[in-house]
């Protein structure tokens, strides 16, 4: 029982140590550990902030970018609109262009088949003209070839005009 009894001397000497270790812990490991936990709060607490901060211009540029992306489709949109406008008169303007070409090309050759006409008219009139002729003075050298025919047709011919 002598153990569970407190002794003043034991009392005295553990008070004493109790002191001791308290000072020396005070001193040499509580500053340093206090420190540390306020350090490592401070940069938690600045985490925490710049955590936020980051959070706030996430959010800033993700608004940015939706603004900038509505801009962009809406350019777009006016660049193909555009783009269309301007291929549906480049069409129109080819169509018009080749109507116009088209017809050119018909009048000219149309102005082109009616000089030939006249051409190849004027060519056969000059080869039935010539045929002619050469049929006529086959047929009169063939009825002049006889004497008497010359004078029957003089005669006739004499007859015919009267004076």
């Amino acid at each position: 029982m002598e153990l569970v009894t407190p002794n003043l001397g034991l009392v005295v000497w553990t008070t004493i140590s109790f002191v001791i270790l308290l000072f020396l812990l005070g001193k040499f490991a509580w500053k340093p550990i206090l420190g540390a936990l306020n350090d490592r709060e401070r940069f938690i607490e600045d985490s925490l902030s710049k955590a936020e901060a980051a959070k706030d211009e996430m959010a800033r540029l993700t608004n940015e970018n939706e603004s900038l992306l509505k801009q962009a489709r809406a350019e777009r949109d006016h660049i193909l609109s555009d783009a269309r406008k301007v291929k549906e008169q480049m069409i129109a303007d080819a169509k018009e262009l080749a109507h116009k070409e088209g017809a050119r090309m018909i009048e000219l050759a149309r102005v082109e088949i009616n000089n030939q006409k006249s051409i190849a008219m004027a060519d056969v009139k000059n080869q039935v003209a010539t045929l002619s002729l050469q049929i006529a003075e086959k047929v009169l050298r063939k009825q002049f070839e006889d004497h008497q025919k010359q004078d029957e047709l003089v005669s006739q011919l004499l007859k015919e005009v009267k004076l």
